[in-house]
């Protein structure tokens, strides 16, 4: 039980770790025009498909390590049911808040910890994102292969 919990925790960890450090990066890359739509916090459609990817590809990277650290895959599906759960959880409170953040101008420049807390995404992403999660956790985890029994 100890090991499946472990394997949950760091599976989850591996994934924020790889999202942090390559939408960092992505955001050096693009900057603030590349990143958002000319005057606004709505995040470009590059910002989006880039977002989608590096998303799915952070989810099977969580889902193998859980199932390399488990020693089976079918942990990995607690780890998809956790991400698809706190996806929607978080989704939620955006769905429902007003936006009035549209309204917003953005300035030319902004710090990466401003842009991620300003940044709005569209309405699909947030739904979205916790499909992509689960399923890729479930895809990662189907990487790992089974050892041969001795």
């Amino acid at each position: 039980m100890g090991r499946k919990i472990i394997a949950v925790v760091v599976g989850y960890i591996a994934m924020a770790l790889l999202l942090f450090i390559t939408f960092t990066v992505l955001y050096l890359i693009l900057g603030t025009e590349g990143s958002f739509k000319p005057g606004s916090f709505e995040v470009s459609t590059i910002w989006v498909i880039c977002s989608i990817i590096v998303s799915f590809g952070a989810a099977m990277l969580g889902g193998y390590v859980c199932a390399l650290i488990a020693k089976n895959k079918k942990t990995a599906m607690i780890l998809a049911g956790l991400v698809f759960v706190f996806g929607i959880a978080f989704a939620i409170p955006e769905l429902t808040s007003p936006a009035d953040i549209a309204n917003k101008v953005r300035p030319a420049e902004l710090s990466n910890t401003e842009a991620m807390q300003q940044a709005k995404q569209p309405t699909f992403t947030l739904i979205l994102n916790p499909i992509i999660g689960a399923f890729g956790i479930f895809m990662g985890a189907r990487l790992r292969k089974d050892e041969e029994p001795v």
